[in-house]
C-alpha cells in the first residue's frame, strides 16, 4: 500500500471517529423534557428487522405496548409481545421492589447495543421511559406514514428521570369553537409525547355549552348552536333572527366516556370545566330563567360579537348578562343536575367551576341580589360570588368531588377543601398556597398560549404576546410559595380565534414543549440555548407526524424608538445564529440584500419593512411585512 492510501485511510477513520463521537455528545441527544439524569454509553442500539417486546403479565399498560408496535411495525420491521425478559430486543419491566426515587410516573431507561430495557415502579412510568425512547430514535419514527427500509439507531444511555411536579397540564377551549372527538383525541396523543397528564377540558362558556346534560336537554338543543361568524373575535355583528345557528356541537355521554378511556390509556386524567357564575350566556340562552335581569329570554349563544367593555379593567363591565342569579333557587337545582351528570362521567376527583370575570354591574342593580346581601348581611358584590361559590361547593362535595376554580374564587374566602389556578399572575398562586389552599399555576406571562408567539406581522392580532423564550421562563413553584401546596402548572388555550384543530396545534407548540420541559424538568436542567436548539430538532419531528407548529422562533422581536423626530428599528432574534436581511424598498429580500447589524433609520417615504431571516445559505424565517405607518404606531 503506498503512502497517499495510507493517508487517505488514515484520514477516513479520523473522520469515522468525530462523527462517532459527536453523535455520542450529551448536546447531540435531543430529549423534551429533559431528564434528570442521562449518562451516555458506548456504541448504539440498531432497531433490528425483527423485534420482541416483553411486558409485564396482568398489568395494565394502556397504550404503551400498541404504542411502540405501531411505532416500530411502521418501518417494516416485525413485532411480537412476549412475557419472558431473557431474548427480548425491548423489555417492559415493572419493579419487584420499589424505586424510592422513581415515585409513580418516574422510570428508569437503558439503551445497551443489543437491548432496551424500560423500568418502572407503575405502568405511568413505563409509558413516559417508551415516549423517551422513541425521541432518541431518528425523526422518521414519528411518520405517518410507511418508512420501510430505513434503518434506526439511537445512542446508547443510561437514565434516570421522574417529574418536578405532579399536575403537568394543558387547557383546550372547546366552548369558543367545537372540536370533534377525533380532535381530541389527536390533541391529547400530541401532548402524551411531552409526559403531560392533565387535559383541562373547557367545556361551557358563552359561545356554546358542549356537554349533553340529559336533565337539562336545552343545554344541547339550544346552547351547544349558534351563527357561524369568520374573521376577527369580539368584532362580529350581533347575529339577526334569520340567521341559521347551525355552527356548534357537544358531545354525548358516550362520547366522553369514551374519551375518558382514551386518555386514561395514555395516563392522562380529563379534568372538567363549567364555567359560572360568569361566562354562562349558552346556558342563560337555553334557560333564561336562570338570570337575574328582565329580558333574558331574548338572548342568544354568542357569536363573537361585543359583550363586555374591558376599557375600565376588571371587572368588566358586562353589556349584557352573561351571569347565572346567585340569588335565584333554580340556579342551584340546575347546577344539582349538572354536577349530578359531570360527577359521574368524570372519575377526576375535581371539578374545575370556573369562577373567572363575573361582572358586577348587572348584580349590582338586581333587586334579588339586593334582597340576598341584606338577607345574608353580605356588604360586597365579591362576597355575592363567595355566598355563589361556597353553595356550589356543597354541591360539589355531595357528589364525592373536590371543587376547583380560576383565583378570582379567592375573593370574599373559599373553604380550605377547594383548589385554584392561578391566571392572574403567580402573586395569586403564592398567597393562596401560603393559606394551604391546593394550586395549579397558571399566569397569563408564562402560560396563556392563545397570545401572540410571534409579531402581529404574522399573527392573528391579540392583545398580548406570548414569546417562546418567555413561555421557558415559566417556573410552576415560584419562589416564595408554599411548595407543599402547589399541585404543578399548565398551559391553557382559549380558542376564540382559534377555528380548527390545525391552528390550535400551531397555537400549541412549540409553546408545549417549553411548558412541558418547565414541570417535569428539574430548575437547573433548564438551559434556553440548549432548549431552543432541541426545539429546532422537534420541528423535523413535527414534520414527519404533520403536527402544526409555529416557526416564530426564526422571526426576530421588532422594537421602534423615536429620537429628535427620527425613527429606529431594532430587530432582535430570539435564537442564535439567524442572519436578518431586510429593504424598504418594496422587494422582497434575500441573503443577497444588506445583512441587518444596526437598528435601521426608516427612510422619509419608505412605505413597509420587510425582513426575512437566514441560517447561512438557508432560508428559514417568514418574510415579514410591515407598513410604515404600523411601525410607527410601535414606538415606545
Amino acid at each position: 500500500m503506498n503512502r497517499l492510501n495510507k493517508l487517505n485511510l488514515t484520514v477516513l477513520a479520523l473522520a469515522i471517529s468525530l462523527i462517532s463521537t459527536a453523535q455520542q455528545k450529551p448536546n447531540a441527544i435531543a430529549l423534551i423534557p429533559e431528564p434528570v439524569s442521562l449518562t451516555e454509553q458506548n456504541g448504539v442500539f440498531v432497531l433490528p428487522q425483527n423485534v420482541t417486546i416483553s411486558v409485564p403479565a396482568k398489568a395494565d399498560l394502556g397504550h404503551t405496548y400498541a404504542l411502540l408496535k405501531e411505532r416500530i411495525a411502521n418501518t417494516g420491521a416485525t413485532v411480537q409481545e412476549q412475557k419472558e425478559n431473557a431474548g427480548a430486543t425491548i423489555s417492559l419491566v415493572l419493579n419487584k421492589s420499589r424505586d424510592s426515587r422513581l415515585g409513580d410516573e418516574g422510570y428508569t431507561l437503558s439503551v445497551a447495543p443489543g437491548k432496551v430495557t424500560v423500568k418502572a415502579n407503575k405502568p405511568a412510568g413505563l409509558f413516559y421511559g417508551v415516549q423517551t425512547f422513541l425521541q432518541l430514535l431518528p425523526a422518521q419514527i414519528e411518520s405517518v406514514e410507511r418508512v420501510d427500509g430505513v434503518q434506526l439507531q439511537a445512542p446508547a444511555v443510561e437514565i434516570v428521570d421522574y417529574p418536578k411536579v405532579g399536575w403537568r397540564g394543558l387547557m383546550l377551549d372547546v366552548s369558543r369553537h367545537f372540536f370533534t372527538v377525533d380532535e381530541v383525541k389527536r390533541y391529547i396523543d400530541n401532548m402524551s409525547r411531552f409526559k403531560y397528564n392533565m387535559f383541562h377540558f373547557h367545556l361551557t362558556d358563552d359561545e356554546g355549552w358542549r356537554l349533553q346534560i340529559k336533565s337539562l336537554p336545552r343545554l344541547t338543543e339550544v346552547g351547544a348552536w349558534r351563527v357561524n361568524k369568520v374573521g376577527l373575535f369580539n368584532t362580529f355583528t350581533p347575529p339577526t333572527p334569520d340567521e341559521p345557528k347551525n355552527y356548534g356541537g357537544y358531545y354525548t355521554h358516550e362520547d366522553i366516556k369514551e374519551l375518558v378511556q382514551y386518555a386514561k390509556d395514555r395516563f392522562i386524567n380529563i379534568v372538567p370545566e363549567i364555567d359560572v357564575p360568569g361566562h354562562s350566556l349558552a346556558a342563560i340562552a337555553s334557560y333564561p330563567e336562570l338570570s337575574c335581569t328582565e329580558g333574558a329570554d331574548k338572548y342568544q349563544v354568542r357569536s363573537g360579537e361585543p359583550i363586555m367593555d374591558w376599557s375600565h379593567g376588571a371587572p368588566p363591565i358586562a353589556m349584557m348578562d352573561n351571569t347565572l342569579c346567585p340569588a335565584n333557587e333554580k340556579v342551584y337545582g340546575f347546577m344539582d343536575k349538572v354536577i349530578t351528570e359531570v360527577a359521574q362521567l368524570f372519575p377526576f376527583p375535581y371539578i374545575h367551576v370556573g369562577g373567572d370575570e363575573a361582572p358586577h354591574n348587572f348584580w349590582e342593580k338586581s333587586a334579588q341580589v339586593k334582597a340576598l346581601m341584606k338577607r345574608e348581611k353580605l356588604t360586597t358584590i365579591p362576597q355575592v360570588q363567595a355566598y355563589f361559590e361556597k353553595r356550589l361547593e356543597k354541591i360539589v362535595n355531595a357528589k364525592g368531588k373536590k371543587l376547583m376554580g380560576w383565583d378570582e374564587i379567592l375573593e370574599g374566602g373559599i373553604s380550605p377543601t377547594a383548589a385554584l389556578m392561578s391566571w392572574r399572575g403567580e402573586q395569586h398562586g403564592i398567597e393562596a398556597s401560603k393559606s394551604k389552599h391546593y394550586v395549579v399555576m397558571s399566569p397569563t406571562q408564562f402560560t396563556y398560549i392563545d397570545y401572540m408567539q410571534g409579531d402581529i406581522s404574522t399573527e392573528v392580532p391579540i392583545y398580548a404576546s406570548l414569546r417562546l423564550s418567555q413561555a421557558y421562563k415559566f417556573n410552576p413553584v415560584p419562589e416564595g410559595a408554599n411548595a407543599e401546596y402547589i399541585l404543578g402548572g399548565q398551559a391553557n388555550l382559549w380558542t376564540e380565534n382559534v377555528s380548527n384543530i390545525r391552528q390550535a396545534e400551531y397555537m400549541t407548540w412549540p409553546r408545549g414543549l417549553a411548558i412541558a420541559e418547565s414541570v417535569w424538568s428539574p430548575l437547573d436542567k433548564k438551559d434556553w440555548k440548549k432548549f431552543a436548539a432541541k426545539t429546532e430538532r422537534f420541528f423535523d419531528r413535527f414534520n414527519a407526524a404533520e403536527i402544526k407548529y409555529s416557526p416564530a422562533i426564526y422571526d426576530p422581536i421588532v422594537t421602534v424608538s423615536k429620537k429628535e423626530g427620527e425613527y429606529s428599528v431594532t430587530l432582535t432574534p430570539e435564537i442564535d445564529g439567524l442572519d436578518i436581511y431586510t429593504s424598504f424598498d418594496n422587494s422582497a429580500p434575500d441573503r443577497f440584500y444588506p445583512k441587518y447589524s444596526r437598528p435601521l433609520q426608516i427612510p422619509k417615504d419608505a412605505n413597509e419593512l420587510r425582513i426575512i431571516t437566514y441560517k447561512g445559505k438557508k432560508e428559514i424565517g417568514r418574510q415579514m411585512t410591515i407598513k410604515v405607518a404600523d411601525l410607527k404606531k410601535r414606538v415606545k
